[in-house]
């Protein structure tokens, strides 16, 4: 079978349906991408180069003038491809960035399986979640405005994917018809539980965390308010009093991967660190920055409370890998995460913006060792029942055929 993925960074969401056709064997894979990536065997990246706008035009419409550029850039390279006498039987990719939107042109009657993330609301949903941060008055026009690429890509051929109840629920019904949940999975032979990185000194980098210590994680793209950052930093204050010895572990970039920066320009750990001044002892908050994968597991390995917020928004990968590890967890009481943890079966469960409750359920964490226990435990067993590779492999694959079947 002929597959054609789209995403810009490659492979995206793609790693384990790709490794899993590369061991099917039998199929041509293309990948086009915007951000060439090392090689994966038997899988051949084609990378497009789209030019961004010039900034002369409405505010709201940047990325819908982004996402058209990248359609043109898409389809001028799936051209050279036709030329070369390739045809896809399925085109599968990321609707989020308007790559997939004139493939219909290049190869009419080929369908298409978009992966539908997230569909913007003015209210309701992340915007104005957050009461700190109240939405300028102009910001639902900006809002409806992102949905230009969501609404064409759901008039393309064929179906779409979503990864969770909640995402699929912010689409509107009509357009939820067209839309399966598949949720993904997580390899669990990589996200396991450890016991032993507990019995030893836990190094990564210039960090050394010894058998007695606790250690609290908090894991991110980037350190920003839609992940909690602020709720986060602001509980350290508390855990640091009653535990001086806890290690403060934090990894993640410093850029603003949603919502805005600061307006002052700069980032959300500097004006952090400066409206908590005096209040921490830094020589145990340690910013790891970004970090392989494998150290990533190994840190949710070592936790001894591990700390997921988000607004109503995209779920993070982190913490499905989190829950596969069997890390004790405590998350924020936000509709995305409810749907994966269960309060007081996987996790404990605090409001979003109120550190105070979040410093108390992360030193119960460290301080109630059979609790952790029975939570971490939980938490891998959801893991096992709900989240494994070969039944999310498989589901994806019936429905890959089910598109394909679509072809005309």
């Amino acid at each position: 079978m002929r597959y054609l993925f789209v995403h810009q960074s490659f492979p995206g969401q793609y790693r384990h349906i790709l490794n899993h056709l590369r061991a099917e064997g039998g199929h041509e894979i293309v990948f086009i991408t915007s951000h060439q990536q090392p090689e994966m065997e038997g899988v051949r990246q084609v990378v497009y180069r789209a030019s961004q706008p010039t900034g002369q035009g409405h505010p709201a419409g940047w990325e819908f003038d982004y996402a058209l550029r990248r359609a043109e850039a898409v389809a001028q390279v799936a051209g050279s491809l036709k030329q070369l006498g390739y045809r896809p039987d399925v085109i599968i990719g990321h609707q989020g960035w308007g790559e997939m939107l004139n493939l219909g042109d290049v190869w009419p009657g080929v369908p298409m399986l978009g992966y539908f993330e997230f569909y913007y609301n003015p209210t309701g949903l992340d915007v104005g979640f957050d009461s700190e941060f109240p939405p300028a008055p102009d910001l639902a026009a900006q809002v409806r405005a992102k949905n230009s690429v969501n609404l064409l890509t759901l008039q393309l051929p064929g179906l779409g994917q979503t990864p969770t109840r909640f995402q699929k629920e912010t689409y509107p019904a009509w357009a939820q018809e067209k839309l399966t949940l598949l949720r993904e999975g997580v390899d669990l032979e990589m996200c396991r539980p450890d016991p032993e990185i507990k019995r030893r000194e836990f190094r990564l980098g210039s960090l050394s965390v010894l058998p007695h210590e606790p250690m609290v994680t908090f894991i991110s793209r980037n350190m920003e308010p839609y992940r909690g950052f602020h709720s986060f930093m602001r509980a350290l204050p508390e855990i640091q009093r009653r535990r001086p010895d806890a290690h403060i572990v934090l990894a993640g970039g410093n850029g603003v991967g949603y919502g805005a920066a600061p307006a002052d320009g700069r980032s959300w750990q500097e004006l952090m660190l400066r409206e908590l001044e005096g209040q921490l002892d830094l020589s145990h908050i340690h910013f790891t920055g970004w970090l392989p994968h494998e150290d990533l597991i190994r840190m949710m390995q070592r936790s001894d409370a591990h700390v997921y917020l988000t607004y109503p928004f995209v779920l993070s990968w982190s913490l499905r890998e989190a829950m596969a590890v069997g890390c004790p967890l405590v998350v924020s009481d936000t509709a995305p995460v409810r749907e994966m943890v269960q309060p007081d079966v996987t996790g404990l469960v605090v409001p979003f913006s109120d550190p105070q409750r979040l410093a108390e359920s992360v030193l119960t964490l460290i301080e109630d060792k059979s609790l952790a226990g029975r939570l971490g435990r939980a938490a891998h067993h959801f893991a096992q029942e709900n989240l494994g590779l070969p039944d999310y492999l498989q589901r994806f694959q019936v429905l890959i055929n089910k598109v394909a079947a679509m072809a005309s």
